[in-house]
């Protein structure tokens, strides 16, 4: 029999010898008692406890009609019976009393009084089941007041559209005026770039905290979290210091000084864009912060535990640079960010703390969103909710979204789609509602206790300082006398590229089908590969070009990049597509044009 049996046996059995009406020095009696029957530190605890309320005074009425009066006299004695009641309904499991009770029948003997033991447990044991209906019954309540409350939310969005011109604020005076020591927030609605003259001194922060991020010669597709993210945020750093009236443009990112990844990502400043007279501060830089392991790369899924020691280098160096940019042009009054920009979950959750702390708006882009990939991942079967959130640390990124939503005052997406049907999923935004908050404010009509971010839609741009003239490359040229194998004194005109692609190709000038993207499992290559090795019609017309990242060694490689490749090489064998695809393992960004002028040039009529 479990000691915790044996507990409620002997601590029954003194309950029973001390009865209803004891005074309050026998009931401390007793239950001392009782502390020499029970065995274990924490009973005792309990015991001495129950000595401290019988100090305190306690109702010692047992009669049911008086359980919930307050007791005002303190010599009264407590009731042993109600104590042990409300201690075993609320601290023991109901099995436990079950077993107590199972115990006591099978041991009766009319010697004792176990008649009396036995109707205790059965009615304790009662006393517990009904505690779990009653939770039971009010956690049902609570949920049909939930799904009421929704429901007169959504009624009263829909309302909202029926505004009148009377809703319109009448004055200000209902409204809760700000104390005056309180620091102005920027209002991010505000038109910025104006046809007046008035010069502009803007700070901008930017934050992509993981992945390898540098100017040049960026690794994209080395991992999956070296990938367009990069791309995006390096090159919209850029714009923005050729933006006038933007002074300075800080991208805070980890620094990485490990062996393993070139020593360039461990410098703590690199220059994006030179100030165009070459002094002070201004232009754009790449700013990394020590992060976490200071001689190890880790992948995103690992960094949550450091964003606060991210936060405080971050909000160091805002602070201080804030203060060296005040100095220079704006008479010692620091210039504090006008927006701070955090890409992905991570950097929004920083980006929310440091807005906090700094009082400056904050802007959100997800890039990819949380909610949306755990019901792909669901859907596909493959893993349990518990393994895609041990392996993709799900819940922590989808907390660290609906943190970042919530203090956002605009969040930038590349599609209305984004909006609809990804950040449509999260607690912090509806889209209806969004959209009926913003007819009121336009309005003037209060929205006081409804706050929910502007969403905005700004599709990606293309950077085309690295598109050149074609020169002998263009117009209608024949494709074949460049890349015709007897033809030698054309080659020199041939990009180098075009040479790596080609040479998997049988006949290079069929047209070409053309993937580029990190070899990531949701860009879904292999889908690809599949169809085109399944339709032979499709496999006569025309070559596959897969430009699948960056690699050395395959097993080197991230798993779920390992994974993607590897399967991609057993469908070119399983569908024996050697000759028309072409997978090379290395390009670099500035030939990505001369990728897509290689499909472009292949799309031309032909002999065969």
């Amino acid at each position: 029999m479990a000691a915790g049996n044996e507990w409620i046996n002997g601590y029954l059995e003194a309950i029973l010898d001390v009865g209803n009406n004891s005074s309050k020095s026998s009931s401390s009696n007793n239950i001392l008692g009782v502390k020499n029957v029970i065995d274990g530190n924490d009973i005792t605890k309990r015991i001495e406890e129950t000595k401290l309320k019988i100090d305190q005074g306690f109702d010692t009425n047992g009669d049911e009609d008086h359980k919930d009066k307050e007791v005002t006299d303190p010599q009264k004695p407590i009731s042993p019976i109600k104590y042990f009641v409300e201690e075993v309904v609320n601290s023991f499991d109901e099995s436990d009393l079950h077993r107590t009770w199972i115990k006591v029948i099978a041991t009766r003997n009319t010697r004792e009084r176990n008649n009396r033991l036995e109707n205790m447990c059965w009615r304790i044991w009662h006393l517990a089941r009904k505690k779990k209906q009653i939770a039971w019954d009010d956690a049902q309540r609570l949920m049909k007041r939930r799904i009421e409350i929704e429901r007169g939310r959504n009624d009263a969005a829909e309302d909202l559209s029926e505004l009148s011109e009377g809703e319109k604020e009448k004055s200000d005076a209902n409204q809760a005026e700000s104390p005056p020591d309180k620091i102005s927030r920027i209002n991010s609605d505000m038109q910025i770039w104006s046809d007046d003259d008035k010069p502009r001194h803007l700070y901008i922060v930017l934050i992509s905290l993981h992945g390898l991020v540098r100017g040049e010669n960026m690794e994209l597709g080395r991992d999956s979290d070296t990938g367009g993210q990069v791309k995006y945020v390096v090159e919209l750093a850029r714009a923005l210091a050729n933006m006038k009236g933007v002074y300075r443009v800080d991208l805070l990112t980890r620094q990485i000084t490990s062996s393993e990844v070139d020593c360039g990502y461990g410098e703590p400043i690199e220059m994006l864009s030179c100030p165009p007279d070459g002094t002070g501060s201004c232009g754009a830089y790449i700013i990394r912060i020590p992060c976490g392991p200071r001689d190890k790369y880790i992948q995103k899924e690992s960094l949550w535990p450091y964003i606060p020691e991210f936060v405080d280098g971050a909000l160091s160096h805002i602070v201080n640079m804030a203060r060296v940019l005040g100095e220079q042009g704006d008479g010692g009054k620091a210039t504090w960010p006008y927006v701070i920009h955090g890409h992905y979950a991570d950097a929004g959750e920083v980006a929310a703390h440091l807005s906090g702390a700094l009082n400056v708006p904050m802007v959100v882009t997800g890039h990819s969103l949380g909610r949306n990939k755990f019901e792909q991942l669901l859907k596909q079967g493959r893993l349990s909710r518990e393994d895609i959130n041990s392996m993709y640390k799900i819940m922590r990124r989808i907390e660290a979204e609906e943190m970042g939503l919530d203090a956002a005052e605009m969040v930038v997406t590349s599609t209305r789609q984004e909006i609809d049907e990804q950040w449509g999923l999260y607690d912090g935004f509806d889209i209806k509602l969004e959209r009926k908050l913003r007819v009121r404010r336009r309005r003037g009509v209060s929205c006081l206790g409804r706050y929910m971010p502007r969403m905005v839609v700004i599709p990606p741009g293309m950077d085309f300082s690295y598109v050149t003239p074609q020169d002998s490359l263009e117009g209608d040229g024949d494709l074949k006398l460049l890349i015709d194998s007897n033809k030698t004194q054309n080659k020199r005109h041939m990009p180098l590229i075009w040479s790596e692609i080609t040479k998997f190709f049988t006949n290079p000038h069929k047209p070409m089908i053309l993937a580029l993207s990190r070899p990531d499992p949701k860009k879904n290559v292999t889908t690809l590969l599949k169809a085109f090795g399944e339709c032979q019609p499709l496999k006569e017309l025309a070559n596959l070009t897969l430009i699948l990242g960056n690699r050395d060694d395959i097993e080197e490689m991230s798993n779920s990049s390992s994974v993607v490749l590897t399967t991609v090489l057993k469908l070119i064998d399983k569908y024996n597509l050697y000759g028309i695809v072409a997978y090379p393992k290395h390009h670099k960004q500035s030939e990505v044009p001369e990728i897509y002028q290689l499909a472009a040039k292949t799309k031309v009529k032909y002999a065969p």
